[in-house]
């Protein structure tokens, strides 16, 4: 002999285990009695009819009709993974399964929203619907989005533009705790990156804004490569080991600036003002510096011993009196430039284009002048200027 369970068509609860006999019709008979209702059709969970007890395994499980068509129960259709779910987040629809929602994270606020437990499986009441039946969550839709791919695929994945600190929020709202971690260290991440992001223009202009004058401004060791400040007023300001690489610094008044072992390797400098600038052992290599001025009427020399200027452009410069002790200006171009009483002792002026400048009074001793072009000068230089 064989048993069946047999449920109510479109239910899965209150269940019968009934023995099979002899046909269909007594076994629609036993139905009846049980469920005190008038069976007349048989359905296996898949919504096929039967026909004949042939049919029938031990312990299959059999829906009762009373005539109507199969309806598959409500509790088996929350428990199909393809069970589909519109969400409206924010005024935003996203459409996913309930498996997507449930199983990724069981404690979270999404899976218990639509696990089993109340009337058609959700948590949730009539109201919080809208008009398309898509289930309401006041929420930003900018920020669900990145928590719902990852209860898709396990991997958390963040458009640039998105703030993560947003997605964190709304994480912790859901309760997708395992999400947290990765969030915190993305967050802090890009705090890093930023902090070794160049400084802007507007950068410094808020610094000099918000800087009483009587107070210093001090931009040390600050990355501000490719920035653009030209013509601004940096008067006095301490550029000690900052990053100037690439800037443009067109017309920038540097005067008195503190500059030492600054990077200000292939700057553009033309026209600015460096008077008593202080820069020794900087670097400007490549720099161009056309047209600038060094030179103080108050008597305050600017001091650039030991600065790097190889290759670098300084034609038509007013540098009188400049201390450039021990320089290196190898290949640099200063046609036309004005260094009168300037200090090149020990500099390195190979291959340096010297030609129509001005080096009345100037300090050469112990100067590398190999391969020097020195044509054109203003005054002649004089045996004691370079021995």
């Amino acid at each position: 002999m064989k048993r069946v369970v047999l449920f109510r068509n479109g239910s899965q609860v209150d269940g019968k285990v009934v023995m099979v006999t002899h046909s269909i019709d007594e076994l629609l008979q036993t139905a009846s009695t049980k469920f005190n209702i008038t069976a007349t059709k048989l359905f296996t969970p898949q919504g096929g009819e039967i026909d004949d007890v042939k049919l029938l395994n031990n312990d299959d499980v059999l829906y009762v009709s009373c005539g109507e068509n199969f309806i598959r129960s409500t509790e088996h259709k929350h428990n199909v993974a393809n069970d589909w779910i519109t969400l409206n987040v924010g005024g935003k629809k996203f459409t996913t399964s309930r498996g997507t929602l449930v199983r990724s994270e069981t404690n979270s606020m999404l899976a218990k929203m639509f696990a089993e437990g109340s009337e058609g499986g959700y948590f949730m009441s009539p109201g919080d619907v809208d008009s398309s039946g898509a289930y309401l969550i006041d929420r930003s839709p900018t920020y669900f989005e990145p928590i719902l791919n990852y209860l898709r695929n396990g991997q958390l994945v963040i458009d640039p533009n998105i703030n993560p600190e947003g997605v964190l929020e709304e994480a912790r709202f859901f309760g997708i705790e395992s999400l947290v971690p990765q969030l915190m260290e993305i967050i802090m991440s890009r705090e890093r990156s930023r902090d070794m992001m160049p400084l802007t223009r507007r950068d410094v202009i808020n610094a000099l804004i918000l800087t009483p004058i009587t107070a210093e401004l001090r931009f040390q060791g600050v990355n501000l490569a490719g920035s653009d400040l030209s013509r601004l007023d940096l008067r006095n300001i301490n550029f000690k080991y900052a990053c100037l690489h690439g800037c443009r610094m067109i017309g920038t008044n540097l005067s008195y600036c503190l500059m030492e072992r600054a990077d200000l390797s292939h700057a553009q400098l033309e026209g600015a003002q460096f008077l008593g600038v202080r820069m020794l052992c900087a670097n400007l290599e490549g720099a161009n510096l056309r047209g600038c001025n060094f030179e103080d009427p108050a008597g305050i020399k600017a001091n650039m011993e030991g600065v790097n200027l190889k290759g670098a452009n300084l034609e038509g410069s007013n540098m009188a009196g400049v201390n450039l002790r021990v320089a290196t200006l190898k290949n640099a171009n200063l046609q036309n430039c004005d260094l009168r009483a300037a200090v090149l002792a020990g500099a390195d002026l190979e291959n340096c284009d010297l030609s129509g400048s001005d080096l009345h009074e100037a300090n050469l001793r112990g100067a590398n002048l190999k391969d020097a072009a020195l044509e054109l000068m203003l005054t002649p230089l004089h045996m004691s200027q370079t021995v």
